[in-house]
């Protein structure tokens, strides 16, 4: 099992959703980085359970104790250990699921593949993990600041409901973290609607990385673009990735799908700031398609361990939606890819 992600700028996540702790090994990061605990603390806090009335009820409080790397606020060079640790778990809601395979979850698969799995929320399969990879993100964040690079998202859609505007600074204060007043009252209240019949929505997140100069990424198999689509796709419930116009060139031509060029740089960002896989200076923009949560309290049908059907209904705590939590996620992902093509481009050239 491969748990590190990245090729200079290196995280390693470990832990499970109901064991003691989850947590990141950061290795790559320059010396002499600001390390600001405060920071970090606040993007955990954007990702955590219990937030808001359409996020899971679990309650954690999701405290980010740095263990190594950082001396009198700066980085040292070494290893960046973060710990998380495991406050608020209720195993006995998933004894019953130890025979069985939950639709839509890793349960069957997991257990194929090692012979041995931990029903306990999924163990690390569980989407807890990404509170790891959000901290390690807002390290990459701090260390992409200093080129003048940010990375952000946003809800395009929740269900049938998709946003007409965004305003950005407005994100960030309501729950769905859509942008959009109108659209997120109503994302909302169908988020609330679907959860009292037992059921769950996806939606897609767009997300943006600003300031990229032009330069960053490899012209073969580690494409910007193809970097940011495997970091998007291995969060869980993440079921499809597109960058610029993504799906939508396949219905227009050349001639339409081509940014035009002029002394003042690109008339249009089609491309989604990408070419041939190297960033061309316009803003990166992508989004991912989110599938609805698979833990849900209607009435399913799936098999036990000797294949014996079984009806199943749910319970325990889990989110009515993915997609407002997983914002921070695709956040935190993009700036790990930007910070590792960051110094691998200090590589390429003298």
């Amino acid at each position: 099992m491969n748990n590190t992600f990245g090729t200079i700028f290196c995280a390693t996540t470990f832990g499970e959703s109901h064991g003691a702790a989850l947590g990141v090994v950061i290795d790559g990061l320059p010396a002499g980085i600001e390390v600001d605990p405060a920071f970090i603390q606040r993007e955990l806090d954007r990702r955590r359970p219990g937030q808001s009335r359409v996020t899971t009820s679990r309650s954690e409080a999701d405290q980010a104790e740095i263990l190594s790397g950082v001396f009198e606020g700066k980085s040292t060079g070494t290893p960046l250990a973060i710990l998380i640790r495991n406050q608020g778990q209720r195993s006995g809601d998933y004894s019953r699921l130890a025979e069985l395979y939950r639709p839509g979850h890793a349960d069957f698969t997991f257990e194929k593949k090692f012979a041995i799995r931990d029903y306990r929320g999924g163990g690390r399969s569980s989407g807890r993990e990404t509170c790891a990879r959000v901290a390690a993100g807002a390290v990459a964040k701090l260390f992409l600041r200093e080129s003048g690079i940010a990375v952000r998202a946003r809800a395009e859609s929740i269900g049938s409901i998709r946003a007409k505007s965004c305003d950005w600074d407005q994100v960030e204060n309501d729950p769905v973290r859509c942008g959009d007043p109108e659209a997120a009252a109503a994302m909302e209240e169908q988020i609330r609607r679907t959860a009292e019949a037992g059921d769950s929505l996806g939606g897609i997140v767009y997300g943006e990385i600003l300031n990229v100069p032009a330069g960053l990424g490899e012209p073969v198999f580690d494409k910007f673009d193809a970097l940011l689509a495997h970091a998007m796709l291995s969060i869980g419930g993440v079921k499809g990735f597109e960058c610029g116009s993504g799906f939508r060139a396949a219905l227009s031509r050349g001639s339409e799908n081509n940014d035009g060029m002029t002394p003042e740089g690109f008339v249009t960002n089609h491309a989604g700031g990408i070419l041939g896989g190297i960033s061309n200076g316009n803003t990166i923009c992508f989004r991912i398609a989110v599938k609805p949560t698979p833990s849900i309290s209607a009435l399913q049908h799936t098999v036990d361990k000797n294949g014996d059907p079984v009806e199943l209904r749910i319970t325990g705590r889990h989110d009515p939606c993915l997609v407002p939590r997983i914002v921070p996620v695709v956040e935190a992902m993009a700036a790990l890819v930007t910070a590792d093509l960051v110094l691998r481009a200090r590589c390429s050239r003298v």
